[in-house]
This record gives C-alpha cells, structure tokens and sequence, in this order.
C-alpha cells in the first residue's frame, strides 16, 4: 500500500495533480493553462479529501528564474532607455494606485467594522509577501485578515484578468509558428549556459540582501546586463516557458488558503467586491497610459494590474504584449512598496495611535 504521508509520494502525486488540470485547461482552451490549470487543480484537491499537496520551494524558485530570464532579454538597451524615460509616470500612477487602493480600505473599514490599519496593510497591491511579513510586525494588524484579503486579491486577479486580457476588448498580433522542441532546444546552447550560471550568481546576491523577489528579480538584472553590454541569450522555448508556469503555478495554488476566515462571509463579499474595482480602476488608469504613450492596452493594463510580476510577465508573453514596458511597470511598484510603503504605514499607524492616547477616557 502507497503511503501518502511521506514528502516524496506526496510531492509525486501533486505533481501528477498539476499536470492534469494543465491538460484539462489546455484542452478548454483557458488562458495561460499551464498557471491557471495546476494552480487550480492544486489548490482543490489540497482543500478536498483530506490530502496534504507538497510542492517544495525551489521547484518555484526554479521557474521564477526561467521567467527572470526571459524578461530581462526583453530589456535590451533600446528598452530600458524608454523606462527610464517613463519613471516619473511611474510613480505617478502607482501613488495614484495606492492611493485608490487605500480609498477603497476606508469604505471596506466602515462596511465591516474592522480596523483601518488592518485593511489598509490587506489592500495595498502588488506586495503580498511584504505585506504579510510587515502585518506579522506591526502592532495590532489582524494578521488572519490581511492574509485573507491580500489572497483573495490575487485570486481574483490571476482568475479574471487572463480572461479579460485574451477578450476582444483587446487587440492581439497574430502569434507566430513554434517550433518543435528539437529546434527549440537546439538553439540554447552554449549562450545560455552563461546566462544561466549569471541569473543564478544574482538571484543568490538578492537573497542575501534581502531584495524582494530575489530569484525573480536577481535573473532579471543578470541578464539585462549581459543584454545591454551586447551579448545575445536565446528565446526560451515554449516547452520551457510552460515549465516555468508549471513551477509557479503549482506552488500559488498550494498557498492560497481561502478558508482562513471560516463563516466570515461578509468580509469575503468585501474582499471580493474590492478586488473587482481595484481591476477595474487599474483598467481605467490603463486608459489614459494609452493615450499618453503609443503602447497597446494590453501592454498598458498588465503594466498597471495590481497583481504579481511573474503572472502579469507571463500573461505579456501569451498576449504578446511588450514585456520589457510591463516588467518596468511592475517591479517599479515592487520595489515602491518594498522600500517607501512600510516607512510610510508605520507613520501612518503611530499617528492614529497617537491620537487614540489622547483621546479623554
């Protein structure tokens, strides 16, 4: 009999699980399969019947690195020269979208009788890990709830805005022929074993200093400096691609936890309905990038989705939608929450307890 208790068959048997809801997305014909597909498939059988998924970490880490790699060949000198000259529309528009997401806390707040501060940690976007490790050391932030509301944000980003991506609403070039694997994989080396050895050195030196994201972020900077100083590393195949996804996707399902908050269906219709106008309000400020820069709407609502680096890269590669604009975009508010948000909470929440103290009893 197969003990299903010991990590190796528990890990042989996610894996198994993964694979067929990929198949199973692939066969529907549902956007990015091979994310949606095992994160999905990952995530209910972890919560039916009683099996315990495992997915170790740096299987995850191990795709993180295949897309730092792929998106850091799109920031060739040519690209970064048009980031650095949308910088301050950056910051604009991700103050503006903080901003709108704090707005909307408030009216959560009020609605359901939690604590500001609480909501407030649970909806800033873009910033999931951060958030949660900055909850677990500020005083008096429900940690329960900003895990809660944080998840649910990315589960409703990650479900609705592939979707509305690969609608008419947006405009897609036609994609061009694949290749078969052989081809594929024929064309990667020796370039690639260089970049690889690289994305590796910086994904490790981001570890060390604590950078967000570092096996994300750290292959992102490697190869773009490989990039821009004239080296050329080859396209990912498509098989790798849907691997990297894999590897990601399987480890989102197995740490989303829905039923954290049991019998809290209030804050679970909240949740949900902030979500939604979050996605929309970023679609809205992705209307006005559009006018102001000739970029698609695709490349301007994924560059403005509150969602994670990783899924709105992959979504850019399946709709064909400038990477490099959409990587700049969002690890720009990684880092503007990593480093000015938390500074900036903690002013805000020794303010109110401040004013709480002086309040007569």
């Amino acid at each position: 009999m197969i003990n299903y208790k010991t990590k190796n068959n528990r890990f042989y048997i996610t894996i198994f699980i993964a694979a067929a809801g990929g198949f199973l997305f692939s066969l529907l014909g549902i956007p990015i399969p091979w994310l949606l597909g095992p994160m999905s498939a990952v995530l209910i059988s972890s919560k039916a019947g009683g099996f315990e998924a495992f997915w170790p970490k740096p299987i995850r880490d191990a795709g993180l690195v295949l897309l730092g790699y792929s998106i850091g060949l799109s920031l060739t000198k040519e690209a970064v020269i048009q980031i650095v000259g949308k910088l301050p529309i950056m910051l604009i528009l991700t103050i503006i979208l903080i901003s709108f997401c704090a707005g909307i806390a408030f009216f959560v707040s009020k609605l359901s009788g939690i604590d500001y501060p609480t909501v407030l940690t649970g909806s800033i976007p873009g910033g999931l890990s951060q958030m949660i490790t900055f909850s677990e050391e500020a005083k008096g932030i429900d940690l329960t709830v900003v895990t809660f509301l944080q998840v649910t944000r990315v589960i409703i980003i990650i479900f609705s805005v592939p979707f509305l991506i690969s609608s008419p609403l947006f405009y897609h070039s036609s994609v061009g022929s694949k290749l078969d694997i052989t081809e594929q994989t024929g064309s990667l080396f020796p370039n690639f074993l260089i970049f690889a050895g690289l994305c590796l050195i910086f994904a490790f030196i981001g570890k060390k200093l604590n950078a967000p994201t570092p096996f994300l972020l750290g292959p992102i900077v490697g190869t773009a400096v490989l990039t821009i100083s004239g080296y050329n590393g080859p396209e990912l195949p498509t098989f790798l691609l849907d691997l990297s996804q894999f590897m990601i996707g399987s480890h989102i399902g197995l740490m989303l936890k829905p039923e954290k908050l049991e019998n809290k269906t209030k804050i679970l219709t909240l949740a949900i309905g902030s979500g939604i106008v979050m996605v929309l309000g970023s679609l809205g400020m992705s209307m006005l990038l559009v006018h102001f820069y000739d970029i698609t709407p695709a490349t301007s609502f994924l560059s403005l989705t509150p969602g994670g680096a990783d899924q709105m890269a992959i979504l850019a590669h399946e709709v064909q939608a400038d990477l490099s604009m959409v990587a700049g975009f969002q690890l720009f508010r990684l880092l503007f929450i990593f480093f000015a948000v938390p500074p900036f909470l903690r002013w805000i929440f020794k303010k109110k307890l401040l004013k709480n103290t002086d309040k007569p009893a």
